[in-house]
């Protein structure tokens, strides 16, 4: 049962007691379930972050659900270059987010189902939460054949996987994240998961491609609200709570004060493309020119998101070399990103306006450069 979570029984919430002011002030007896009524990844992360951080879970693990719009979400130590198609979901609208966790990139949107346990580090168990996953979908339907692997992942029919694993440890408490395949957009989700940039190299962490389906694929009677309602049972039964859902809205700060400058930063560009761990770019490509293919290499260092070293290297009867060198040095220091490309490419115009060759030139660059983006 959906119960909407209100002032008149967020008093219930369990909370440490370091937010001073407003909030959750008293504890309960056992733990919770709470949904999420937000579908912005952004919002739904700070929840996240909030309750690991205030909230007192000794004797009360939390269960958050959470489904989001369509949205493409890295690892705390991932390379979103490298690991998702930046520019297709730019064109599309899909949101690019980083976690707090570890782990692996994942494809979100509303059937998608996120679970999130909450626990103190003493009892953080992922295997025992999966396993309580499994149990609750065997429940619904007996039939499915699901088990948890030594990777913390769930197979369906032993090859689809249709749940991956991250998690945070804390100091003194932890959470385990997991997503569930109910009826996401499969074809969505291949091609944003799919790189098209070359040359990277990079010690962030790399995911590990897989055979996915939908669980609503193999019974149409799995829906999403069907799931979460199986294994809210299975939780409630498990440590012996109260089999409600408690709606949340997490954007209301009289429930989670400071929240939203947790969200805010959470979609900041320092945050999503400035945490990639350094990384560089090492390619070329071919320009006709004169009925003839010239190469033109490019070399990149990129460190906290932003151009360190940048080389470009081109012939120099097509582009002279005190140009190339100071398209290099324009780079410097400079986001890597389309945007401030673009505004690069201007340059040339201010600076040679009347050299229509050299600005096509520049622009060209500039435009293949921006591809790596």
């Amino acid at each position: 049962m959906l119960i909407p979570f209100s002032m008149k029984n967020c008093f219930q919430l369990c909370c440490n007691l370091k937010i001073p002011a407003a909030g959750f002030k008293n504890t309960v007896k056992s733990g919770l379930i709470l949904q999420s009524t937000s579908s912005n990844v952004y919002q739904n992360l700070a929840v996240e972050d909030w309750i690991h951080e205030h909230m007192n879970l000794e004797s009360k693990p939390v269960l958050f659900f959470w489904r989001n719009s369509p949205s493409v979400v890295i690892g705390r130590h991932q390379n979103p270059w490298k690991e998702c198609n930046l520019t297709l979901m730019r064109e599309e609208g899909v949101k690019l987010a980083r976690r707090r966790s570890g782990g692996g990139t994942v494809y979100h949107d509303k059937g998608n189902i996120n679970l999130t346990f909450f626990t103190t580090r003493s009892k953080y168990d992922r295997m025992e939460n999966l396993k309580l996953v499994v149990r609750a979908l065997n429940a619904v339907q007996p039939q499915l054949d699901v088990q948890a692997t030594k990777r913390f992942d769930l197979l369906l029919d032993g090859q689809f996987k249709i749940s991956g694993t991250a998690s945070k440890i804390g100091r003194t408490t932890a959470y385990h994240h997991c997503t569930l395949l109910c009826s996401t957009d499969g074809t969505y989700l291949a091609s944003l998961l799919k790189s098209p940039y070359q040359g990277i190299r990079s010690n962030a962490t790399a995911s590990t491609p897989s055979l996915v389906k939908n669980l609503l694929e193999k019974d149409p009677t799995l829906t999403c609200e069907v799931l979460m309602n199986a294994i809210a049972a299975e939780y409630a039964a498990y440590h012996q709570i109260d089999n409600h859902i408690n709606l949340i809205n997490p954007t209301d700060e009289t429930l989670f004060p400071g929240i939203n400058s947790k969200a805010k930063e959470l979609q900041t560009w320092e945050w999503i493309y400035g945490k990639t761990p350094k990384f560089s770019i090492n390619t070329s490509f071919n320009v006709l020119y004169e009925q003839a293919l010239l190469e033109i290499k490019v070399y990149i260092d990129i460190k906290n998101g932003r151009i360190e070293i940048c080389n470009t290297e081109a012939p120099d009867h097509w582009l002279p070399r005190e140009i190339c060198d100071k398209l290099n040095s324009s780079f410097v220091g400079h986001k890597f990103c389309p945007v401030e490309t673009t505004m690069l490419a201007n340059v040339l115009l201010r600076n040679c306006p009347e050299d229509r060759e050299l600005h096509s030139k520049w622009n060209f660059l500039c435009e293949k450069i921006k591809t790596m983006m």
